[in-house]
């Protein structure tokens, strides 16, 4: 899929593959009906990884670097992850924030000419149910990124065995690459 048809998608679904050694993950477009459309992208991270750095393919054949986002210093709990093109070329980061993250998940996103997006859990009750009841972990969980008071797009992680996440995307000027990686790290860096 090229960019401008990628620009093009209000939604997307993200799929966690159960493996031992690596977490994958696939990006499927939505169909109108609302099932799993074309499969847009794939992501390996490696487990216990000191520095963390996830390639994004075009597909599962990984024959093809779509994007990528590297952390900039070693296990760094409030890290920055540079996410860059196919080419290497910087297009935008992300980071957790830490201290607010110790109740609440909150993370910023930031594109360049668009600035930053704060996403944080919908839900203070959840939140803090997964946090201090570790059997609870798996309860579903929903984000919102905001500039200001605006929702520009959502993650809600939906009920399942495997991790299924569904990305709505408001913000016609949000670059779907950094969507595709802020989604991805949502699962793959949660619980750092």
């Amino acid at each position: 899929m090229d960019f401008n048809q990628l620009q093009t998608q209000p939604r997307l679904l993200v799929r966690q593959r159960v493996r031992l050694a690596v977490n994958q993950y696939e990006v499927h477009t939505v169909a109108p009906d609302g099932s799993e459309g074309e499969l847009i992208a794939f992501a390996q991270q490696k487990r216990m990884a000191f520095k963390e750095q996830v390639t994004i393919y075009t597909d599962d054949s990984k024959q093809y670097p779509f994007l990528g986002f590297k952390a900039r210093k070693r296990i760094d709990l409030g890290a920055t992850y540079d996410i860059t093109d196919h080419n290497g070329a910087p297009i935008g980061n992300f980071r957790k924030d830490f201290k607010q993250s110790l109740l609440r998940s909150t993370w910023h996103l930031e594109q360049p000419g668009l600035g930053i997006t704060t996403g944080q859990e919908r839900s203070p009750v959840v939140s803090i149910l997964r946090r201090f009841i570790d059997s609870l972990s798996w309860l579903p969980y929903h984000f919102d990124f905001k500039a200001g008071e605006q929702v520009v797009f959502s993650v809600d992680k939906k009920w399942g065995l495997r991790d299924r996440y569904l990305v709505e995307i408001q913000d016609p000027r949000l670059d779907r690459r950094l969507v595709i990686a802020q989604a991805i790290a949502l699962d793959a860096l949660q619980g750092r």
